[in-house]
């Protein structure tokens, strides 16, 4: 089994992620690119000691970037993880 950590990248807190959290109880993250729903879960209940009851997952396509060159550069992939928790459960980040 993998370090939780290494799974769990950090939090995603922005205008939509809030809006999830207050309205249905739903957690953004960035997880690892090759990290299975069963892992986050796992990690998820693992750091912060609370009930998951679901995770979808999201691949992320880095966007196309133009430098100051005449080429194109890119930022990287990577996945997010929207995660529900059990009724009555929530995470306090601050």
């Amino acid at each position: 089994m993998r370090n939780p950590y290494e799974i769990l990248k950090n939090v995603r807190m922005t205008e939509k992620a809030t809006g999830l959290t207050e309205k249905h109880g739903k957690y953004v993250f960035v997880v690892a690119p090759d990290a299975t729903k069963i892992e986050i879960k796992n990690a998820v209940e693992t750091v912060f000691k609370k009930k998951v009851k679901s995770v979808n997952t999201i691949n992320v396509l880095g966007k196309k970037k133009r430098e100051r060159r005449a080429d194109f550069g890119k930022k990287p992939d990577w996945k997010k993880a929207v995660v529900t928790l059990q009724e009555g459960e929530s995470i306090s980040f601050v």
